[in-house]
């Protein structure tokens, strides 16, 4: 559960590893790293989210690589965010005393994080200050795969072997005589370090401070575009920051999640690179981000979607952040893997799997794009008829479905549905702009398409509607999806219904939901993972149309409460447990966080629009 003034509590570790509740994110718009506990960073893409990580001991805490900066005999710990920042305060108690650290990947002085130019520095500060007693703290940068440094101005110049074409430079305001190195402070005195990467910095001005403080300030000017009042406004507050340091600032683009390979579940092989855009995080981020103020981010993600469309020539499933093809997916050896669960992979194999709901994605990415009345111009509507031609035929056609199965292709109820969204969205426009095309053949596609799901995905056995349109009630959660996209009204009675089953049936204890059932809805995977957050969001929206307010508050109430202390949420939840699974954090989980958050705000508040 999200803490504005965490206790101290014990550092843990699970065969080495810190779990994934005890880690924070820190970001500036173009990578993002991951600050333990401890002191350590354990993860750090350069100079970009999905580069070659140079510090990688979160997929290897031997030989991965990390930046440290602890005391010597650690007791506990505490984290925390400076209020509608992103700059992380990691409190450390050692046997004689206690040390404050602050992280931030800064910003520039005046940095406005509406802007598309970017706002980093490409600078990583961490600044320690001794709050009492005498301490030995112990700073040590190890890139993956080694590195050598030498004296240079104020700092050192590292080459780091796996990098040759990374410009790193270590600066700091006591004498650093290698990348390993031990001061002993007391109380008051302080070690700044400052890592920069892409240019020297041995020329400019050494003020860590000023620059910790002008990114706070960047943070909060943001930050006064949030709307949002509601249930658990902090906690949607920190999940509208976390989406932002998700956001590739420069191109629009939003990462899954910054990390690849977190295994779910521990010791399975459904480890997957996450560090790429896929068209239906960016539709359901726009329609969060837009709903709580931010109408400039939800703008740059819409015309990231349709430019990345435009440029492919044909709607890919995902993207690289700047809207090329996603790289072939291999195995990395030499890493042992969170948790010693390998394979680690860089790349995505799903990238050229046939899933129809994309046509659905990119349609109604351009319905939002051109709703306040901006020119659509003819080259992009020709591209956007044959994408509703495609979907009125696709449909019928088996995919890998929105859980990107690995296995056989099914004719899926969700990437049919997404079809008739792709109708439904390309007649809305054609309606609303007076454009040519067969546009009264769409929408009258769309509706007999919507009655064909009602009709041929029901199992009347079961008494809810089915994940193929073959019927046969083998239950997905990603039905609960349907009426959020306008497919079926939540209150239909076979939907109704449907909701029904699914809280019952892939009920994982506890308001957590499974995607589905490994033994009735195989994927071509083996083994079972643990409960999908999102999936449990949906089940929130749906409560909520369908009126059930008390509960639909409950449940997300619970969800919310599975927070980290930083706000924070994984991908899964082994339910057992409560440990997190899956890439950290992950896009789709703070999006749930923050549309339910709205959506409840509304309902108690009587809006029904």
């Amino acid at each position: 559960m999200l803490e504005l003034d965490p206790p101290f509590r014990p550092v843990r570790r699970l065969d080495g590893y810190l779990p994934l509740e005890d880690l924070g994110i820190i970001g500036d718009g173009a990578t993002a790293a991951l600050v333990g506990l401890d002191g350590s960073i354990p993860w750090l893409c350069l100079p970009r989210f999905d580069s070659e990580p140079v510090l990688c001991g979160l997929l290897d805490h031997a030989g991965g690589g990390h930046f440290t900066l602890t005391v010597e005999d650690l007791r506990e710990a505490r984290q925390r965010y400076e209020p509608d920042t992103a700059v992380l305060v990691t409190e450390l108690r050692g046997a004689t005393g206690v040390v404050r650290i602050t992280d931030a990947l800064v910003l520039r002085a005046g940095a406005d994080l509406t802007d598309d130019s970017g706002g980093g520095r490409s600078e990583l500060v961490r600044s320690a200050v001794v709050l009492n007693g005498a301490v030995r703290l112990r700073a040590e940068l190890a890139p993956r795969g080694g590195g050598q440094s030498r004296v240079l101005g104020s700092g050192l110049e590292i080459r780091a072997f796996r990098h040759p074409d990374l410009r790193l430079h270590l600066r700091s305001n006591r004498p650093l005589t290698g990348l390993r190195t031990q001061h002993d402070l007391v109380e008051g005195d302080r070690l700044d370090l400052v890592l920069s990467w892409g240019r020297i910095h041995r020329h400019h001005r050494f003020d860590p401070e000023a620059m910790l403080r002008d990114t706070a300030d960047a943070w909060r000017r943001w930050m006064r575009s949030c709307t949002y009042t509601g249930p658990h406004e902090a906690l949607v507050r920190r999940s509208v920051i976390t989406l932002k340091l998700l956001d590739d600032w420069v191109n629009g683009s939003v990462v899954a999640a910054p990390t690849s390979s977190l295994p779910a579940p521990i010791g399975g092989v459904r480890n997957w690179d996450y560090r790429y855009t896929w068209i239906r995080d960016a539709a359901f981020a726009v329609f969060a981000l837009r709903r709580v103020g931010f109408d400039e981010e939800a703008d740059a993600f819409l015309g990231w979607v349709l430019d990345a469309f435009e440029q492919s020539g044909l709607p890919r499933i995902m993207y690289t952040l700047r809207g090329n093809p996603v790289p072939e997916e291999v195995q990395d050896g030499e890493l042992e893997g969170y948790r010693r669960s390998a394979p680690v992979r860089w790349g995505n194999g799903a990238a050229d799997q046939r899933q129809h709901d994309v046509y659905g994605e990119v349609l109604d990415c351009a319905d939002q794009w051109l709703l306040p009345g901006r020119e659509l111009q003819p080259t992009l509507w020709h591209g956007l008829t044959e994408l509703a031609e495609a979907a009125a035929h696709t449909w019928r056609q088996p995919d890998q479905g929105i859980w990107e199965i690995r296995g056989e292709g099914r004719v899926f109820t969700y990437s049919a549905g997404m079809c008739q969204v792709a109708l439904d969205r390309a007649a809305a426009i054609g309606e609303r702009l007076g454009l040519s095309g067969p546009i009264a053949t769409w929408r009258a596609t769309a509706e007999t398409l919507r009655g064909l799901i009602l009709d041929q995905s029901w199992d009347e056995k079961a008494q809810c509607l089915s994940e193929h349109l073959d019927g046969g009630g083998s239950l997905d959660a990603s039905l609960l999806a349907l009426p959020l996209r306008k497919v079926i009204p939540a209150d239909h009675p076979r939907m109704a219904a449907t909701t029904a089953a699914i809280a019952e049936r892939l009920s994982a204890g506890d308001g957590l939901l499974y995607r589905y059932l490994h033994d009735r809805s195989p994927d071509g995977l083996p083994g079972d993972e643990g409960a999908f957050l999102l999936c449990s969001f949906w089940l929130v929206d749906n409560l909520i149309l369908q009126g059930h307010l008390e509960r639909a508050e409950e449940l997300y109430a619970s969800l919310c409460a599975r927070a980290s202390p930083l706000g924070l949420l994984p991908e899964q939840i082994e339910p057992s447990t409560g440990t997190f699974m899956g890439n950290f954090p992950q896009a789709f989980s703070h999006i749930g966080i923050i549309a339910s958050g709205v959506n409840l705000a509304r309902a108690k508040a009587g809006i029904t629009t």
